[in-house]
């Protein structure tokens, strides 16, 4: 294995989890946009097996919103995800049925504020990211993305930071137009022309001293993105596959849709 490549087991992804999902309003008044749930499993769940299929396998997860509940689905995943048995009249231990499906993930749940911008809430989780390099991410975007090839660009490239860059789905239809007449309609097309931000991001551990700081008001993709691409510190990782962003009750129910027909291009991983 080439010396600069790291061993991803070791390495930390760090997955914003603290934002109140305000325009998925109809289902986070009750439950933070992470735990949203996507064929019966929250968002973050898919996005940390993607992960894992890559083989990391420590989670930083930086908590703000509804912080107590995703705290608690982890908790409780043992007991949500395995059939046991339970005397009451005993001490209440749980005994375990068959075999047991767990997880080789090792998490640390970060309090970083209720109203704290993203840039402030990376660097609030610094004395957990003990390794030269990590990975950074949002919990309410889920893609294909191939991380091994996300790792390669990184390290390739030299630079301190490195984020996926993917193409926007249109929300209107695209109509083909020749004579006055449609010739082609596409509903809700993939943009081929231009590129934005999909997180899935990989940094050196320098970023987080020299691109941030403490100030609530600091976001990730204001000033620290803008700075670096200034430098000439930030390379891109493209990504021509699906990836989508769960911002509204519409995202929501496509995202489903696609779970439940069996065709989710993000699933990655085996049963």
């Amino acid at each position: 294995m080439d010396p600069t490549y790291p061993d991803l087991a070791d390495v930390p992804v760090v997955i914003l989890c603290g934002g109140m999902g305000t325009r998925l309003r109809e289902a986070t008044e009750k439950l933070p946009k992470p735990l949203v749930d996507i064929g019966g499993r929250p968002i973050l769940w898919h996005i940390m097996k993607t992960y894992s299929h890559y083989g990391f396998r420590r989670f930083v997860l930086c908590l703000g919103y509804k912080g107590d509940e995703i705290r608690q689905y982890f908790l409780d995943y043992r007991a949500l995800r395995n059939d046991f048995t339970l005397s009451l009249r005993e001490d209440g231990a749980p005994r375990w049925c068959g075999q047991e499906r767990q997880e080789d993930w090792e998490i640390t749940f970060a309090d970083t504020g209720l109203l704290t911008g993203t840039g402030a809430r990376v660097r609030r989780v610094e004395p957990y990211i003990d390794s030269d390099v990590f990975m950074l991410t949002y919990g309410d975007g889920i893609g294909a993305v191939d991380l091994d090839a996300l790792v390669r660009t990184h390290v390739q490239q030299g630079r301190v930071g490195t984020v996926t860059a993917v193409h926007p789905q249109s929300r209107y239809g695209e109509m083909h137009v020749e004579d006055g007449r449609v010739s082609e309609f596409n509903e809700k097309p993939t943009l081929a022309t231009g590129w934005v931000n999909g997180g899935f991001f990989m940094f050196d551990r320098v970023m987080l001293d020299k691109y941030l700081d403490d100030d609530p008001d600091l976001f990730l993709e204001k000033k620290p993105l803008q700075r670096m691409a200034a430098d000439d510190e930030l390379a891109m990782n493209p990504h021509e596959g699906f990836w989508m962003g769960m911002d509204t009750f519409r995202d929501w129910t496509e995202l489903n849709k696609l779970w439940d027909s069996g065709e989710a291009p993000w699933k990655v991983w085996e049963d």
